[in-house]
């Protein structure tokens, strides 16, 4: 009886710790139209994650006191490095989209989002046709823009559509 303790209480502390592992996402992407390749990405970028902002009021020479944001630590760390993020697309113009966490009803320019709730898309290659709220996964390299009030606050660029499309 005493062994079927210890048995039992090896096992939960394995379960335990085993529940803690990093999970890893293995895409499939086609590789210029020739063949298919797995990678394993290990970070996903979240929209949680992409909340995770404060702001500071700081002054601006074309208009005024501008409330610029401050980048959590674990997205700078992420600046530069390979992303897959989900999301809908957003139709900026007739040549350039925009990831959303949120349909086109309920977007950042709706007024019922904040900008950290879209990122910039810069494709590679040619910009493919996309739907309003068509919903994608995309791979690619992660950018913050902590200075610029005219532009995005999140990119993604050497954007590439893994599911979705």
């Amino acid at each position: 009886m005493h062994n079927y303790i210890k048995i039992s209480i090896a096992l939960v502390v394995a379960v335990f710790f085993f529940s803690f592992n990093v999970k890893e996402e293995k895409l499939k992407v086609n590789m210029n139209n020739k063949y298919d390749t797995e990678l394993t990405v290990a970070d996903t970028l979240t929209w949680s994650l992409l909340a995770k902002i404060d702001y500071r009021n700081k002054p601006d020479k074309t208009y005024g006191e501008v409330m610029f944001p401050i980048i959590n630590p674990k997205l700078k760390a992420m600046q530069g490095k390979p992303i897959v993020i989900s999301g809908f697309i957003i139709p900026i113009d007739n040549k350039n989209y925009a990831i959303s966490k949120n349909v086109f009803a309920a977007c950042f320019f709706c007024g019922k989002s904040g900008p950290e709730t879209i990122m910039g898309i810069k494709f590679k290659g040619e910009t493919p046709k996309l739907k309003t709220d068509q919903y994608v996964t995309m791979k690619g390299t992660f950018r913050y823009n902590d200075s610029d009030v005219e532009d995005w606050i999140y990119h993604i660029e050497n954007a590439v559509i893994t599911q979705g499309n």
